[in-house]
């Protein structure tokens, strides 16, 4: 540089949305947390488990790198952001970020979930009336031959196994990732990891009573789908004066008794609730309706039919296209019969074949078929030689199989008049049925959360092999997953408060209704701050990127002056010395 600059160097850093992060690690006390609960402290680590595991977080909640690429990601930003000193980013090795996972591995981690979301739901004031439940699966690719609940120091792994894979890939091995979230926004307030051939209905109990320890008492609604009702679950929530709702499997005999009583009865359907079509802007409106029958379940709970136009629309979609399936394999089946060489001649196959087909359209129920021997009669030269007028002809008769079809006319008729019908189970004797449908209608919540765990944050346990270090890195995913969605949670209230209905987050400035944490760290992604350091050092100047309107709003509705963002109480943006 000339003049008086030429001594001068420049020196810029992200900030990106870590200061917001920072703001609600800090409100969460996680340091202070892992200080307490990590005591293993190993004096030739240069690195505390407890700064390594706040840089995993924190990796975890903006960028999502590989826990190899962990150095080169945080010389991006100021070491201070992180809670490093200066140079110190080269300490982030994966060794040492391992050793860090083993210790968190080691510690009490049930007891240290169980403080950090008590603090969690007295510093965030969270809403314990209403929970909901659901799991989902992590995958692995290899043979983990290690993952099969061996101990690691003294304590037991799970077992990454087979099992009912969520994402049908049943040909890899999986862990059980069990996810509880309140009603107020959402929010993870639970989670387990289990074997990963472990049933669902068999995790209900225990989570219920871990639920009720950090209530502190068992009078909250309990939500969750259809494995939750077995006898042994609603009967333990029952008996300890709990509240549950969930969905009656269709393997039940009342759901089947109340489909069959639809056939030759009518129904007074009570309308409940009408509401614009989420899915399609100018679709039509979702319509619900609610039936409460006489008779209660076979353990006594209440049973409430719930109809729905939405779903009834998608059942009636859903048959077609089954139908439609089934009927061109077997077409296709049945084109290839006709050819001159068909490969398939005996009843017995083409039976098989046609039963596979259904099988696999699962048009089994709607579609009906007949497999009979055909004779066909074809002439043939009874001498050899060029064929003319004069040439005699000898018939020839044999048989070959054709296939026939048609619809199911009855178990078609019989679901059109049950399309859009689900039946809720619940135990509540004064909740009405739009309360009911209400509680059971913010299921998709917990949902959500599973597909942010897999789409945001990207879980991707497969890079580590070994599975102490895997349950140590979700327990991490679970904490990443409370941060996110505090934040959202938080700017949602925010604007609900100052009565703003959307934000520009998305390309081209276009409206964003319910704003994301992920959405939140895209605006702030590319800020910076710069400075211009001396030959011996010292400071000469610092400047900032400056902030958009868009930019300032969100700041300031998650509780942020710029000035705090920036990390100065007196600096201007864009021109500050």
């Amino acid at each position: 540089m000339r003049g008086p600059t030429k001594d001068l160097e420049l020196d810029s850093k992200a900030l990106g949305a870590m200061p917001i992060v920072n703001r609600f690690l800090d409100k969460l006390h996680l340091e202070a947390f892992f200080e307490h609960y990590l005591p293993h402290k190993d004096p030739r680590s240069k690195l505390p488990a407890s700064l390594g595991l706040g840089l995993v977080l924190r990796n975890l909640i903006v960028a999502r790198e590989p826990l190899y690429n962990l150095s080169e990601w945080a010389t991006q930003f100021d070491e201070a952001l992180l809670g490093l000193r200066p140079g110190d980013s080269h300490l982030l090795t994966d060794d040492r970020i391992g050793r860090c996972l083993d210790q968190l591995f080691l510690a009490d981690r049930a007891v240290l979930l169980t403080d950090i979301v008590v603090h969690a739901i007295k510093t965030f004031g969270l809403e314990m009336q209403e929970f909901h439940n659901d799991s989902t699966t992590i995958t692995f690719s290899g043979r983990y031959r290690n993952g099969d609940g061996r101990p690691y120091k003294g304590r037991t792994t799970r077992r990454i196994v087979h099992g009912a894979n969520k994402d049908h890939r049943f040909d890899l091995r999986q862990l059980l990732w069990v996810l509880t979230t309140t009603a107020d926004g959402g929010v993870p307030i639970w989670c387990s990891v289990e074997h990963g051939n472990t049933e669902d209905s068999s995790t209900h109990i225990d989570t219920w009573n871990l639920i009720r320890q950090l209530v502190g008492s068992s009078d909250f609604l309990y939500v969750a789908d259809s494995k939750l009702c077995t006898k042994k679950n609603m009967a333990h929530i029952q008996q300890q004066r709990g509240r549950f709702i969930t969905i009656l499997p269709k393997t039940r005999v009342e759901d089947r008794q109340f489909r069959d009583w639809l056939q030759t009865n009518k129904v007074s359907w009570t309308p409940l609730l009408c509401r614009k079509n989420v899915r399609q802007q100018d679709g039509p409106d979702e319509i619900y309706k609610g039936f409460e029958s006489t008779e209660t379940s076979a353990e006594g709970y209440r049973i409430m039919w719930i109809w729905s136009s939405q779903k009834a629309t998608l059942d009636a979609e859903a048959r077609e296209n089954r139908m439609e399936r089934g009927i061109e394999g077997l077409r296709n089946l049945a084109r290839r019969l006709l050819g001159p060489r068909p490969r398939m001649k005996s009843v017995a196959r083409v039976e098989a074949a046609a039963t596979k087909i259904l099988e696999e359209t699962n048009a089994v129920r709607w579609l009906s078929f007949e497999v009979v021997q055909e004779e066909v009669q074809r002439f043939k030269q009874a001498k050899p030689g060029r064929p003319g007028k004069e040439t005699p002809y000898k018939r020839l008769t044999s048989s070959r199989p054709v296939l026939r079809w048609k619809p199911q006319a009855d178990a078609v008729q019989y679901d059109t008049l049950t399309d859009g019908i689900f039946p809720l189970i619940l135990n509540d004797k004064t909740m009405s049925m739009k309360e009911a449908l209400l509680a059971y209608k913010y299921q998709p919540t917990v949902e959500k959360r599973h597909e942010q765990l897999k789409t945001v944050l990207q879980v991707r346990p497969v890079l580590l092999k070994s599975p102490a270090r895997i349950e140590a890195f979700l327990f991490m995913i679970f904490l990443a997953l409370l941060a996110q969605t505090l934040i959202e949670r938080e700017l949602r209230r925010q604007m609900k408060t100052e009565k703003i209905d959307s934000l520009p987050l998305y390309p081209e400035s276009r409206s964003c209704k319910q704003p994301t944490a992920d959405r939140v760290f895209q605006l702030l992604e590319l800020i910076r701050r710069h400075r211009l350091v001396g030959a011996d050092g010292s400071l000469k100047k610092s400047f900032y990127d400056p902030l958009s309107s868009t930019q300032r709003t969100v700041l300031r509705l998650l509780g942020l002056s710029p000035s705090a963002y920036f990390g100065d109480g007196d600096q201007r943006e864009g021109h500050r010395g």
